[in-house]
């Protein structure tokens, strides 16, 4: 069971494009930058709960940390490969980076965005509405000894919800102000209907779904490095899982991104060749499991999503 949930901290704000860029840039110059509200403010051009914002996502999405001792924050090994200044995508221009982004929001283990975490992983409804998305997500932060008001619920449903899903304007146009969270392009989520509230009234509430189909855009290479992310992350000690656990545990690739069974199957099948037997799958009547020999740093795996473009480049 996830504990010590974040549900407060992004200021109702879902993460924008520029931000993570911006906030990779600024720390590299500036370790204290977030430090000092008035500075960053200045610095990135941005109010102060936008600043709070930016922060919150740049840790969330695993770019920066909490430099420790003297204070500020440092890039992680993620965020410079990835956005510094001679980073694989410094400008969020690849789709796999948003996927990626999307993972790294989503398989935090030890402060889980609770949304996340829970819809994810657990919401086991083929339909997510509005209302009973908020009843689920209080008894579960009340499983964590949390009590969070409805209104920060509201506000972190709302926010998880507006990370993934495009506001439209009456004839369908996506309204200038709300092209700003990248991960709107992953097409996780789509809205599927209306339907009527239990409450007094009963007002119609919009019914949203996951689109749980095969996604060419997560390479073979971004699979394998989010599988042996989801491998260091919760089964470090083992050096064998499940194919169900690949396909359907808590945090793993099939989950996360909402794959099909047997599109997770055609990926871990062409692992032995791919990874040149790092990591390799075997099936009998009995027995489905994937193999990992030994360990090797996820910069390399990350560098190996990038490389075909890189040399065509």
């Amino acid at each position: 069971m996830a504990s010590n949930y974040r549900i407060s901290g992004h200021e109702t704000f879902s993460c924008r494009y520029a931000w993570l860029p911006k906030a990779v840039r600024g720390v590299a110059r500036d370790r204290g930058l977030f430090d000092d509200e008035e500075r960053a403010m200045v610095d990135l051009g941005l109010g102060r709960n936008m600043v709070r914002a930016v922060r919150f996502w740049a840790q969330a999405a695993g770019m920066l940390t909490p430099a420790g001792k003297g204070g500020g924050h440092a890039l992680t090994k993620l965020g410079s490969t990835l956005l510094g200044e001679r980073g694989l995508d410094p400008f969020l221009e690849d789709i796999r980076t948003l996927w990626l982004i999307h993972w790294n929001l989503s398989t935090d283990v030890k402060q889980p965005l609770l949304a996340w975490d829970f819809l994810l992983n657990r919401w086991q409804e083929p339909e997510i509405a509005r209302s009973a998305v908020l009843r689920a997500l209080q008894q579960e932060a009340a499983r964590q000894d949390d009590d969070p008001s409805p209104v920060t619920l509201e506000h972190h449903f709302d926010t998880f919800l507006h990370t993934y899903v495009p506001t439209r304007g009456r004839k369908g146009e996506v309204h200038e102000d709300n092209l700003d969270c990248p991960l709107v392009e992953l097409d996780l989520i789509g809205k599927v209907g209306e339907r009527l509230t239990d409450s007094a009234g009963g007002r119609a509430e919009p019914i949203y779904a996951f689109r749980r189909e095969e996604k060419p855009d997560i390479t073979a290479d971004l699979f394998v490095y989010c599988l042996n992310d989801f491998w260091e992350k919760r089964h470090a000690a083992e050096a064998t899982l499940h194919f169900r656990e690949v396909a359907h545990g808590h945090g793993s690739p099939g989950q996360i991104f909402k794959l099909p069974e047997e599109d997770v199957r055609a990926r871990v099948e062409g692992l032995e060749r791919q990874t040149k037997g790092f990591f390799a799958y075997a099936e009998s009547l009995n027995l489905q499991q994937i193999r990992r020999h030994g360990q090797r740093d996820g910069i390399d795996w990350l560098k190996a999503v990038y490389r075909m473009e890189q040399a065509n480049g």
